[in-house]
């Protein structure tokens, strides 16, 4: 998932490194290109796989009689109330402390000329259909069986070939000139579809309802910052590009860590996985504000006509943000809900 497009020149390289490091994130540590998965497809007829082979095996009926149950209708609506006040008390409060935090020093020029707020809504209006598209498949995949179908298959080769058919889509839809609907399209949805095959297999181990409130979670974060990112002077926060990458670079050496430690480095793996699990959160944070002022530059810049307006490009960076930290949020819940 490296965002250099084709058609950028060396003089683009720079301007763009941030985004490199980000592709190798949005697959957690334990996914079906793993040793451990390696090893559990290894076992799938053993007691010990057989409730997540189950969930796999058995579709729409399976997968949603281990966490469904009848609930009174009243009692399911006060619940959803109550699920969406928290959820509003967290995005409001996230916000009023971001902004406190990070935002002190806002536009002094009366607010976000008509060009920029349009080209920003485009851009997360694009993003949120590519997150909604992401995870439509990923559910399809899910009840259809197609992510049993890749896990007892090899998972190194399924996920060197997933990272590079997502690689090689990105970049073609990048390269695509944005009047070409129907191709640019067509490479976008083929990378939501692959970045789909990679978070799918998170799905058959975390409830429904936690993935849920990863999913709050993740839009009060993003949601937050991007109004700092929004509403903060021009080009406050570019200077973070360089920082970001060396902090992606260390969670990304994380995330390899148990592949080269022995499993007898029990304090030096704990270690490796908090910094690749808040991290990467951390990291993934400021990517968005760094994101959402880069679309902001790139609008004054296609207002003046120094490049072309893409809507499509600038969502790919915002999207592979939100699975980074939204994988994250739900390894996070899995950890606290197996402590209690």
């Amino acid at each position: 998932m490296f965002t250099i497009a084709v058609r950028a020149g060396p003089g683009r390289l720079a301007a763009k490194a941030p985004q490199l490091a980000r592709a190798f994130h949005s697959t957690p540590k334990n996914t079906f290109f793993t040793s451990r998965t390696a090893s559990l497809a290894g076992r799938a007829n053993s007691k010990t796989s057989s409730n997540i082979l189950s969930r796999l095996q058995g579709a729409s009926r399976g997968y949603r009689t281990q966490y469904e149950t009848y609930v009174d209708p009243a009692t399911r609506r006060k619940e959803l109330l109550r699920k969406l006040m928290v959820g509003g008390a967290i995005f409001g409060g996230t916000l009023v402390a971001v902004n406190a935090m990070f935002n002190r020093e806002t536009r002094e020029d009366g607010g976000m000329p008509p060009f920029e707020r349009s080209y920003l809504n485009r851009t997360f209006m694009h993003t949120g259909l590519g997150v909604g598209i992401i995870g439509l498949t990923a559910y399809q995949m899910v009840q259809s069986g197609f992510v049993y179908r890749l896990m007892v298959t090899n998972p190194w080769v399924v996920g060197i070939g997933g990272i590079a058919l997502s690689i090689g889509s990105m970049m073609a839809t990048r390269a695509i000139d944005p009047d070409n609907y129907l191709p640019k399209y067509a490479c976008w949805a083929l990378f939501n579809a692959t970045q789909a095959a990679l978070i799918a297999p998170l799905m058959t181990v975390a409830p429904p309802a936690l993935l849920a409130r990863a999913g709050l979670y993740t839009l009060a974060m993003m949601g937050s910052i991007s109004i700092v990112g929004a509403t903060a002077k021009q080009d406050k926060y570019m200077y973070l590009g360089g920082p970001l990458l060396a902090g992606a670079a260390i969670v990304a050496v994380s995330g390899f860590a148990p592949l080269v430690l022995p499993a007898t480095a029990v304090r030096t793996l704990a270690i490796t996985e908090n910094l690749w699990l808040y991290g990467g959160l951390a990291v993934f944070g400021g990517f968005t504000l760094y994101d959402v002022q880069k679309v902001l530059y790139h609008a004054r810049a296609a207002e003046r006509g120094i490049i072309r307006e893409d809507p499509v490009n600038e969502s790919i960076s915002l999207e592979l943000d939100f699975l980074n930290i939204f994988v994250r949020m739900v390894q996070i819940l899995m950890m606290q809900q197996r402590r209690k």
